[in-house]
């Protein structure tokens, strides 16, 4: 109780009352009943880094690890900005650097490790849940001239995978395990590896909600865990900065933020979906996420202290072009606001 009190302080110091009240049990349960309605199996909310609310639906159990899908993606830009803070490598250097297979190419060879990760390189983003192998992945030839395209895809992360196989002499998830989820506690239960062996940085890794929601959460507390600086603060900040050409795209992040119709047509699935976000009244102007096929979701709002992690069934069906029905910003409003 001496809790639950300490955090409606803190919400009432914001001044958001009941406009946005991730404590409000009510709209949890409404949150929770639409979600499960949806095909969800985990719904779990974190307010200051206090789990406020859980439900395991159809099926879901607090153990049980779940494919995160394209969920995955939104690690790699954390690690990132954690290898340049290594002095590993630097946001804005050129791939060509490393991959001496690309610096007679006109356009490869000016393509930046940040455009590679913001999906603006100019490399397509190839088929969904097919990644390459990394020696495939910088093959692949780029379409279009570095920030002038946004392509969603497995490639640019299978490339990202080989240039930190090379500049660590190792294995990337292994630099991942050390560098962002021991500090934090975090334990997956599976990640799927191609056929050389080397993990799948778009998609493929095995969470569970409660462990999905321990990397929300350092995000959130700005890289910082138990007064440890896991990830300095303003390096993590290049993960939220959208690129010119997709303002709901920043550093491996999907963003709530506007963005012109005209930009639309290359958002593809997911940010078709996200894209009512930023035009959905009483929801917090700072959310981020990380998003995969299927409805997987982690959502982070530091404005409002929270966290949220959502899992589900149909992967395979919404690889397959099947659509859920399930929206985020009815489920958001649900979840803050009572209202659909």
């Amino acid at each position: 109780m001496h809790r639950r009190t300490l955090l409606k302080g803190f919400l009432a110091a914001l001044g958001l009352g009941s406009r946005a009240n991730p404590l409000n049990p009510r709209y949890h349960r409404l949150a929770a009943a639409y979600s499960a309605a949806h095909r969800g199996i985990a719904l779990l909310v974190m307010v200051e880094g206090q789990v406020v609310f859980e439900d395991y639906p159809n099926q879901g159990q607090p153990q049980r690890a779940h494919e995160l899908a394209s969920g995955t993606k939104s690690f790699w830009g954390v690690l990132a900005v954690a290898a340049q803070q290594d002095g590993l490598l630097t946001l804005d250097e050129p791939l060509a650097q490393t991959l001496e297979e690309w610096r007679a190419d006109p356009w490869r060879s000016q393509i930046s490790l940040r455009q590679l990760l913001n999906l603006t390189s100019g490399i397509p983003g190839g088929r969904l849940a097919r990644p390459p192998t990394y020696a495939e992945a910088i093959k692949t030839p780029a379409e279009a001239p570095p920030g002038t395209r946004f392509s969603y895809g497995p490639i640019p992360f299978q490339v990202f995978g080989e240039v930190l196989r090379r500049k660590l002499g190792g294995d990337p998830l292994e630099y991942l395990q050390r560098r962002i989820f021991r500090p934090i506690g975090l334990e997956y239960a599976f990640w799927r590896r191609g056929p050389d062996g080397l993990p799948h940085l778009p998609s493929g890794a095995f969470l569970t909600a409660q462990n999905w929601a321990l990397f929300g959460e350092l995000v959130r507390r700005g890289g910082l865990w138990r007064g440890q600086r896991v990830v300095e603060a303003g390096l993590l900040e290049a993960c939220f900065v959208p690129s010119g050409v997709n303002p709901l795209y920043g550093l491996t992040w999907w963003l709530a933020r506007p963005i012109d119709p005209a930009q639309r047509r290359a958002l593809g699935p997911t940010g078709r979906a996200l894209d009512p976000l930023a035009s959905t009244p009483g929801l917090p102007d700072d959310l981020v996420l990380a998003a995969g096929a299927g409805d997987q979701r982690l959502y982070v709002s530091r404005k409002l202290g929270l966290v949220v992690v959502r899992q589900a069934e149909g992967i395979a069906d919404a690889l397959l072009g099947q659509r859920s029905g399930f929206s985020d910003a009815v489920f958001l409003r649900l979840l803050l606001t009572g209202e659909g």
